[in-house]
Order: structure tokens, then sequence, then C-alpha cells
């Protein structure tokens, strides 16, 4: 797997707070709204809810919409047994329960993908986020051996079970995805089947003053596609089609959801919105989250996807470690980089650099590390 840059790795206890300890947000973790940019946030117009036990036809036509107008979904009767999902979370729990030394045997290097480790997109903004986070790519033997040396195997049969699963369902929402876009497996020069993934297990703990914290600051995924497991507590948000309001993603029970990704939105040739979203924080509740991000097989190149309804391609066509380079320099602008000379500016994607502070905004560099 191509390495993704690795940003700030500090350590799980997010540069010594103790989240649950401290009675304050302090400074280093203080945010407020970029000046003069008031966003409202509402659970009203919720995205949709969609029943994959419905005909393909159907269900593809419901996904399609989804994906141009929300670049989000949920989904039910997906196929992922409630068992599954309850282990991991359990597991989840175990996890971020164990003491801040035992978690830092398992703190990820400066070259590492997985174990504890603050969000990789945390030097792009000048402050901290009120979560930690755990990363696991293929097995998490290594990290778990190190966190139970002699308990350790539930946790990854567990963990294991879970890719599994998501694994066998981004494999089918690529496939209905294709199917409204009009193209097929086929027209890939990669194979649906081949998809890799990576597991990132997220905790974000009470806080005394929500309104003065970030779970997770604004941003877009890198992947194809993220399928995303709550627990009971609310806290995803994604920012709508205007630009101007959050919209609280209330969990489902049994529901998972799902968030169109940078590379999907390029292969799409823009008819997928990737979708803006963020993580706040709850005054009462401790809330874990697991996500699971779908990338092509390794070596693969994403290019649009062009016919008679779509017949001029609006991005170059990238590999994915390319982009994941690119994605680590220009943070929200990655996408706005690989815009073709001739497309014209696409309304279908937010301008995200109204979404972050000015003094953290990333510059426009003409080499990717």
């Amino acid at each position: 797997m191509p390495s993704i840059s690795s940003g700030d790795l500090s350590s799980p206890l997010d540069g010594g707070v103790d989240f649950g300890s401290v009675k304050t947000v302090p400074e280093s973790h203080a945010w407020q709204e970029p000046e003069g940019f008031s966003l409202e946030s509402s659970d009203l117009d919720g995205i949709p809810v969609i029943d994959l036990s419905t005909p393909w036809w159907g269900v593809a036509r419901e996904i399609g919409r989804a994906c141009a107008s929300w670049g989000a979904f949920q989904v039910v009767n997906h196929g992922v047994p409630d068992n599954v999902l309850k282990r991991v979370e359990e597991q989840g729990w175990r996890l971020f329960s164990l003491p801040p030394d035992q978690k830092l045997k398992a703190e990820r290097g400066p070259d590492e993908i997985a174990g504890f480790g603050a969000p990789r997109i945390t030097h792009f903004f000048p402050k901290r986020m009120w979560t930690e986070g755990f990363t696991v790519f293929g097995s998490p033997l290594e990290q778990a051996r190190r966190l139970w040396p002699h308990d350790h195997m539930q946790f990854c049969e567990v963990i294991e079970e879970y890719q599994s699963e998501m694994k066998s369902l981004t494999v089918k929402l690529l496939e209905l995805i294709l199917e409204w876009v009009g193209a097929g497996k086929e027209d890939l020069n990669w194979e649906v089947g081949d998809s890799s993934g990576v597991t990132q297990l997220n905790s974000y703990p009470s806080c005394p003053e929500p309104s003065r914290a970030m779970g997770l600051a604004p941003h877009t995924d890198s992947s194809l596609l993220t399928v995303i497991h709550q627990s009971n507590t609310s806290g995803l948000q994604l920012l709508d089609a205007s630009g101007q309001k959050w919209v609280t993603v209330p969990p489902v029970h049994g529901a998972l959801v799902v968030n169109i990704g940078d590379l999907l939105h390029i292969l799409s040739n823009g008819r997928c919105r990737s979708s803006m979203h963020r993580a706040v924080v709850n005054r009462v509740h401790h809330r874990l989250s697991f996500a699971y991000f779908c990338f092509p097989s390794p070596g693969a190149t994403v290019e649009p996807l062009i016919g008679p309804d779509e017949p001029t391609a609006l991005y170059r066509s990238v590999t994915w470690t390319e982009y994941l380079r690119i994605k680590g320099t220009l943070f929200n602008n990655a996408l706005f980089s690989l815009l073709l000379p001739d497309s014209g500016f696409s309304t279908r994607l937010q301008q995200p650099f109204s979404l972050l502070p000015s003094q953290s905004r990333p510059s426009v560099m003409q080499e990717s590390h």
C-alpha cells in the first residue's frame, strides 16, 4: 500500500491533555468558526436512508441521487450482521479504555500507518482536536500484541471479521454506483474486488465545553468510499450543497453511513460529490465511530469515466499513490489542483477554503511530498 502522509503524530493523549480529567478546554484545543463565516447546524433535512434489499436498478438510482446531491447516504439491510457491529463496538470501548501508558506501546511512528495517533490532518490546523484514533491496515496483530501481550486474539478476530464484512459491502456499493454512472467493471483499469481498506477506530470523549472544541476538523476523504459505523451518540456532520449549513447525521439503528471520497469524485467525473464533513463533540456522551476507507487496488490509476452524457473529462487521471501525496500537501484543495484547464470551474465541488481558518490554509506547492 502507498504510504499515507502522517502529519503530526502526537501521543494518544494529544500533547499531554488527558480528556477525562480536564475541566475546561485548554487553549491548544480551543476552536472558533473562521471570522466572518457563520455556519448553522441542522438535523431537519437528513441524508437519505437507502434499503439495499430493494431491486438492484432502484437501489442504484437512489444511491446515484444521494451521491450527486449529498455525497453521502445511509444504508440499511446491508448484509453486515448486527453482532459484528456489536462486537466491534465492544472491542472499541476495550481499546480506548486502556490507560495512557498502555496505549503508548502501540503509538504509530513517523513512517507507520497502524497504531494510535492524532488525526493525520492535524498539521493543517493551528488547534488540536478532541479525539484520539487507532488505525488498522491489514492484520491488527502486531499492534494488538503490544497492547495485550496475552489476550489479543479476540480483538484481532473481531477487527478482521469487521474488515472482511466492510470490504464485501464496499465492493457491492461500488458496483451499484458504477451502474448509476453507466459504466461497468470492465471500464476500470483495476479490479473492484481487489480494492484495499484501512480501518480507523475513533474516540471522541465527552467535552466540558463542546462549543469551543472540534472532534474532527472539516475535510473530505481521499478514499473511493468511506463506510462509517456510529455508536449511539450523534457527532458526524455533513456540509450541505449550499456550503452554509452543517447537517447532523443521526445514528439509525442497524444503518451504516457511506461517504463519497475524492477518488470516486474523480472516477465519476464529478457526478458523485466528495462530501465535506466534520465531527463535533458532546458534553455528556463519549462517542465512538468506526470508519472503513476503501481504496483502489495498489498501483491503480483513477481516471474520469466519460460517455455520451459526459463527453469531457473534468479532471486529469491520477494514480492513487500520487493523489495521497497531493492530498498530503494541498489538503482540501487537492481536487481543485486536478481540474483540467479546459474544464472550467466545476460547480459540483465546494470551495473548501472558507471552512479553514486563514492561518491554517495550506500553500499551493508545485511539488508534493
